[in-house]
């Protein structure tokens, strides 16, 4: 090959270093035309392929390696344009090597973090809006921060440990490291945890009117990975921490249905006749179905009679309010 490529560049009137760079270039240049040709022409075809699919999640994970590829080519034109022409030394070439081999795991760590985070946003556009609660459309952020994280730190791990660094230590100081923030952290891991667990549940959502173990009352307005708030009857913002809402006993005025029952207690002297006490209160309790909307029909009205009492008898209406 260096015979050949000697012979060449006699006949071109090129001296020997003159024409090896001149190889060199030419090679780089081809292969620059290649990496242009195949970003352009040939992977458009390619994405024209996975619209056949019934999803595009293809499409995007295909479209995520596109500069990757691109770059791929572009380096192996610049490692082919120095090995080649030239008569490399043994350093020298383990030296080249060494960092087209890393420039490749570089970009295919790009490419990999790249495909995760379309899938992610994919998922967050098609099949989160289908979905019938907003859980996961709370869960992706979380999700897509620490995919990502977990992605390059990894991808720095193996850089490093291509260099020849020993990871290992790196990974124990690591593993001390992590464990002194998590001790340092541990109120804000605490309610992150906790908020996990309340979204997961979904015993509490926006709109919903709880009543908690220390008599704070009011409408749910927004749970989060630290706390949940509260807007109370007088109109005042209560954040409460997710540690502390996770332990405490939470009664849900709007679960499991939005229609709460109404139980009306009262007593009439004992000299009233009982039969105009029943008349008279399921005339007022079917009146009451019949003109206040916010009364649920199909369930009806009730009444009875509950016990003696010391100066009256106590009876009781049932009704069931939309809300």
């Amino acid at each position: 090959m260096d015979a050949i490529l000697e012979r060449l560049g006699n006949l071109l009137g090129l001296s020997g270093p003159m024409w090896l760079a001149a190889t060199g270039l030419a090679i780089f240049l081809i292969f620059l035309v290649l990496a242009l040709l195949f970003n352009r022409l040939i992977f458009p075809i390619i994405l024209r392929f996975t619209r056949w699919t019934p999803t595009d999640l293809d499409t995007r994970l295909v479209r995520a390696t596109r500069i990757p590829l691109t770059l791929v080519i572009v380096v192996l034109g610049g490692y082919l344009a120095l090995t080649l022409p030239f008569d490399l030394s043994g350093g020298q070439q383990r030296l080249l090597n060494t960092i087209a081999s890393l420039m490749g795991l570089i970009l295919g760590i790009m490419a990999v973090a790249s495909a995760v985070g379309n899938a992610f946003r994919w998922y967050a556009e098609t099949v989160a809006p289908r979905t019938e609660t907003n859980l996961d459309e709370r869960l992706l952020p979380l999700f897509r921060r620490v995919a990502s994280a977990l992605i390059y730190t990894l991808g720095a791990l193996l850089v490093l440990d291509h260099l020849g660094v020993s990871i290992s230590p790196l990974i124990a100081g690591l593993g001390l490291g992590g464990l002194a923030v998590a001790l340092a952290l541990q109120p804000t891991l605490a309610n992150l945890f906790a908020g996990t667990y309340v979204m997961t549940e979904g015993v509490v959502t926006p709109g919903d009117y709880i009543e908690m173990e220390g008599g704070i009352t009011g409408y749910v307005v927004d749970v989060s990975w630290r706390s949940t708030r509260l807007r109370t009857w007088g109109n005042n913002l209560v954040v409460i921490p997710n540690s502390k809402f996770a332990e405490t006993i939470i009664t849900n005025l709007m679960a499991p249905t939005t229609a709460i029952n109404v139980w009306l207690q009262c007593g009439i002297s004992y000299d009233s006749d009982l039969h105009v006490v029943e008349r008279v209160s399921r005339e007022v309790m079917s009146e009451i179905l019949e003109e206040d909307p916010n009364v649920v029909k199909e369930y009806g009205s009730y009444f009875g009679f509950d016990s003696f009492g010391d100066s009256n008898v106590n009876f009781w209406l049932f009704l069931q309010a939309k809300d």
